[in-house]
C-alpha cells in the first residue's frame, strides 16, 4: 500500500501545482528516502482523490510501523508529516518570485497565491480548521463573531514528558523568528519545513509575512520583525502598520500592545496580525468626532464599541502616524483617579494603546484602543481583564483579536456546552458535576427566562449567552466604561488632547 499512498500524494501535489510534472522523478526519490525505500512501482490510483489529511495519516502509520516514528503520539505525527509536505513545498526564492510578481499586478492575486499555498501544503491544515466552532451575536454593537478554537492539538501525555526532559535550544529563539522556515522541530517546537515567509519592508526595517497555522479568521496573517525584539507601541508601530496598509491595501493590520495583560502571548518578538477580513469593530461607527487644532486634515473621533476607541482617518499616512504619535504620548501619562486610570504606579507604566491600522479607499484609518494593565488586590489578574465571574468562558488575555470583536474560546467549551445542554435538559444539578459546576450561577441566571427549552434551541440560546458573556468581557476591558460617568471621564481625557 505505501507505493499507492506515495502515489496519491504525488497526485495530489501534481493537482494543486505544489510540484511541477519536470520535478515529479525527483519528489518520488525524496519520498522513497524519506520511508527507507530502495524501490518504487507504480501503481493504479483510486479514481477519486482522497483529503490530504488521510493520506497522510496513512504514510504515518505506514512509519510507525516500520520503526520510522518512534511513537504514535500526536506530536511525532505533526512532526513527520510536515517534514513530509516540507519535501513537496517549493523553495523560498520560488514563493517570494511568484508573489512579488502578481503584487505588482494585483495585490489579492499575491496574497490568493500565497494563501492557498499555505493551505495546500498542510502548514495550514484545513481539516483541524473545518472543526472549529463559529457563529455570531448580534450585540448593541453590532454583530459580534464568537468562535471556539479547535485548530491546535491537545498535547499528548507522551510528547508533554518528552518536551520536560529534552535538553533546551535557544534556535530558534521563539516561534515567530524568521529562522523557523524549514526548521524540522523538535518535541517541544513545531516542526516548520512547509513554512514560507514573504520579505517586505516596513517603517524603513525588514519583516515577513506568513499566515497563522491556526487561522482565527480569514486569510489571518502574521507579520514579523527579522530581529528577535520585544514588542512595542511608539510612532514606528504606526508607520509600520499603514506602511503595510499601502503594500497591500486590501488587507488590514494591528498590533498588540507591549505590555502584559493587555498585550497578546508572545510580547518577545515583535510582530502584527492582519488579514483580509472585516471585523466587527471595523463596522462600527464614529460615535462622537472632534478636531485637533495641529491636525486638520484628520478627521478624528470616539467609536460606538465596548473598549475605548479613537479613530483617525485621512489621506497622509506619515500625518495620521504623527498624530497617533502624539496621542500616544498624552495617554501614557494620562491620569484620572475617579475612575481608576493611572498612569504608573511604583515606576511600573501602564497605560498603552492597541493600533489597527486599515484602508477605506484611497483614505488610510487607523484605530487605538486605550489599554491600561493596571492590577489591584481583589482583580490580582488586570483591573481591565475579564471578571472572575466570566472566567468559566473567557479568561485568557484580551489580545488585538479580541478587541476588534472576534472572541477566540478556549477549545474546552465545545465539549462543556455540549455536556450542560443536556444536564439543563434534563434538570440535572450543575453543582454536583465537577466539569459543569463552574457554569452553575451562570446558566442559573439565564436559564428561567429563556421560556421551555427543548432540543431544537438549546444550543442557539446557549450560544448566545455566551455572545452576552464576550461582549461584557469587552466591556471590561475597556478602560472608560459605557456608562454616564465612564464617558465622561473620556470625554475629560479628549479634551486634553
Amino acid at each position: 500500500m505505501i507505493n499507492q499512498w506515495i502515489g496519491e500524494l504525488l497526485r495530489y501535489a501534481l493537482s494543486c501545482g505544489l510540484i511541477e510534472k519536470e520535478d515529479l522523478t525527483f519528489h518520488t526519490n525524496q519520498l522513497l528516502d524519506l520511508f527507507s525505500l530502495s524501490s518504487y512501482e507504480p501503481t493504479e490510483l483510486p479514481a477519486e482523490s482522497r483529503p490530504l489529511h488521510e493520506i497522510l495519516s496513512d504514510l504515518c502509520s505506514y512509519a510507525v510501523w516500520e520503526g520510522i516514528l518512534p511513537d504514535d503520539s500526536v506530536g511525532s505525527r505533526d512532526l513527520f508529516d510536515t517534514k513530509i509536505m516540507g519535501l513537496l513545498t517549493p523553495l523560498p526564492s520560488k514563493v517570494i518570485r511568484t508573489f512579488e510578481q502578481l503584487r505588482k499586478e494585483n495585490g489579492a492575486s499575491a496574497t490568493d497565491y500565497f494563501y492557498k499555498l499555505s493551505q495546500d501544503n498542510n502548514y495550514i491544515r484545513r481539516d483541524r480548521i473545518s472543526k472549529d466552532e463559529k457563529w455570531v451575536y448580534e450585540s448593541e454593537y453590532g454583530p459580534i463573531d464568537i468562535t471556539i478554537n479547535l485548530s491546535k492539538p491537545e498535547k499528548d501525555p507522551r510528547d508533554i514528558a518528552k518536551a520536560a526532559s529534552a535538553p533546551k535550544s535557544g534556535y530558534p529563539a521563539c516561534l515567530l523568528c524568521r529562522e523557523n522556515e524549514g526548521y524540522a522541530g523538535h518535541v517541544s517546537h513545531p516542526a516548520r519545513q512547509n513554512l514560507r515567509l514573504i520579505p517586505m519592508v516596513l517603517g524603513g526595517e525588514e519583516f515577513f509575512m506568513q499566515y497563522s497555522p491556526y487561522v482565527y479568521y480569514n486569510e489571518h496573517c502574521i507579520v514579523l520583525s527579522k530581529v528577535h525584539a520585544p514588542m512595542k507601541i511608539d510612532r514606528s508601530t504606526f508607520e509600520k502598520l499603514l506602511d503595510f496598509t499601502t503594500l497591500l491595501p486590501h488587507y488590514m493590520l494591528g498590533s498588540n500592545a507591549g505590555l502584559p495583560i493587555v498585550g497578546g502571548s508572545i510580547l518577545s518578538h515583535e510582530h502584527f496580525q492582519g488579514g483580509r477580513y472585516e471585523f466587527a469593530m471595523t463596522k462600527a461607527p464614529y460615535e462622537q468626532e472632534f478636531s485637533l487644532s495641529a491636525f486638520p486634515d484628520i478627521r478624528f473621533g470616539t467609536v460606538r464599541w465596548p473598549m475605548s476607541v479613537i479613530r483617525l482617518q485621512g489621506s497622509d499616512s506619515s500625518r495620521i502616524a504623527e498624530a497617533a504619535d502624539y496621542i500616544l504620548h498624552v495617554w501614557k501619562d494620562y491620569n484620572d483617579p475617579s475612575v481608576m486610570v493611572l498612569s504608573e504606579t511604583n515606576g511600573e507604566p501602564h497605560n498603552t494603546i492597541t493600533p489597527i491600522a486599515r484602508r477605506r479607499g484611497s483614505l488610510y484609518e487607523l484605530d487605538l484602543v486605550l489599554r491600561n494593565n493596571l492590577t489591584t488586590p481583589d482583580r490580582p489578574m488586570g483591573l481591565y481583564h475579564p471578571r472572575p465571574e466570566y472566567h468559566h468562558i473567557k479568561r485568557e488575555n484580551i489580545g488585538l483579536i479580541e478587541v476588534m470583536g472576534l472572541a477566540v474560546l478556549p477549545s474546552r467549551l465545545k465539549a462543556e456546552m455540549k455536556e450542560l445542554e443536556q444536564a439543563i435538559l434534563h434538570g440535572d444539578n450543575l453543582r454536583e458535576n465537577e466539569r459543569l459546576a463552574p457554569h452553575a450561577d451562570w446558566a442559573e441566571a439565564w436559564r428561567r427566562d429563556c421560556g421551555v427549552l427543548t432540543e431544537k434551541n438549546i444550543h442557539e440560546i446557549v450560544q448566545k449567552e455566551i455572545g452576552k458573556v464576550f461582549v461584557k468581557v469587552l466591556e471590561d476591558a475597556g478602560v472608560f466604561k459605557r456608562d454616564e460617568a465612564g464617558q465622561a471621564a473620556f470625554a475629560r481625557f479628549i479634551a486634553t488632547l
